[in-house]
């Protein structure tokens, strides 16, 4: 019961949150928080300062924080031991991934993994970029999916799959009735064309810059979004034209409600890669995960 009641306060500490820790944990909000009281009536200090929004930790209870992941890493390293003589996996995997990571596919992954290893509770949150990262830096998440992922540091990197670039415009437009017989389109097309785009501190908008600069293209940013869903939305009601990866379009191109342009640049790739921390090793269940999703993709 202690070690559950660790748990959860690392769960809770983790999303800044008893009602989310609790949605997790699939128990009632009332229970996670005295939970928690449980292990500060038991230390004699308050560990979470709750008149703070979002919930924050006192010195008391980031010293206790650290210490109990430190804990539950260790103790699921020995059971991953343990299991390992039987060929057993199980345990819990915390995924954390971009939001354009391809819904569908990773939906369809995630079911046959379920299937393949039941025993395996698996977590999957949706995250800006830099909420992934941190995830995965503070031990918050095994695996992190990210788009131009940079080893170093804090993380090793697992390569996954590289996305084409492609132009995406609504139906109405100028583009979109192309001859796509004549050849992939330059990206000269889109000069000085109103443009929806990545929010500038991400890398995929960087990288973009960088290529268009590189082409000699100007295009006139009219709105910048964190993800992939609201620029393709954008695009839909005729706000300008967007560079893409061509998988996140797939669904819009077979309702009709977008046009894809390939471009005559095969350099412009959004790579995918794993994320995982250096210092730790991954458990069996996280390279199960990794190898589903490289079978997945295979050939891509």
């Amino acid at each position: 019961m202690h070690l559950r009641n660790v748990e959860l306060f690392c769960e809770v500490v983790s999303r800044s949150s008893f009602s989310k820790a609790a949605k997790a944990r699939q128990m009632s909000q009332s229970a996670a928080s005295q939970a928690v009281q449980t292990l500060e009536d038991r230390l004699g200090a308050v560990l979470i300062d709750r008149s703070q929004r979002p919930l924050s930790l006192t010195p008391a209870g980031q010293i206790y924080y650290d210490g109990c992941r430190r804990l539950l890493d260790t103790f699921r390293q020995v059971e991953e031991q343990v299991f390992a003589i039987n060929d057993r996996v199980t345990g819990r995997l915390r995924v954390a991934a971009i939001y354009s990571v391809g819904l569908l596919q990773m939906s369809e992954t995630v079911v046959r993994y379920r299937e393949g290893y039941p025993d395996v509770s698996l977590q999957l949150d949706y995250l800006h970029p830099e909420e992934v990262a941190e995830r995965v830096r503070v031990g918050d998440a095994d695996l992190g999916i990210l788009s131009f992922p940079r080893a170093g540091g804090d993380f090793t990197v697992v390569p996954w799959l590289e996305q084409s670039m492609t132009i995406a415009v609504p139906p109405d437009h100028r583009l979109a009735s192309r001859d796509g017989s004549s050849g992939p389109a330059s990206v000269e097309l889109i000069d000085g064309e109103p443009f929806v785009g990545f929010c500038g501190d991400l890398r995929v908008r960087r990288r973009i810059d960088r290529w268009l600069k590189a082409a000699g293209v100007s295009v006139d940013v009219v709105h910048e979004f964190d993800n992939c869903e609201h620029i393709k939305r954008a695009v839909e009601v005729g706000s300008g034209v967007a560079i893409l990866p061509e998988p996140t379009l797939r669904r819009e191109l077979e309702q009709g409600t977008l046009v894809s342009l390939s471009l005559d640049a095969p350099d412009w790739k959004r790579p995918l890669g794993f994320i995982h921390r250096r210092n730790r090793q991954l458990t069996t269940a996280a390279e199960r995960f990794i190898e589903r999703l490289l079978e997945s993709t295979h050939g891509q």
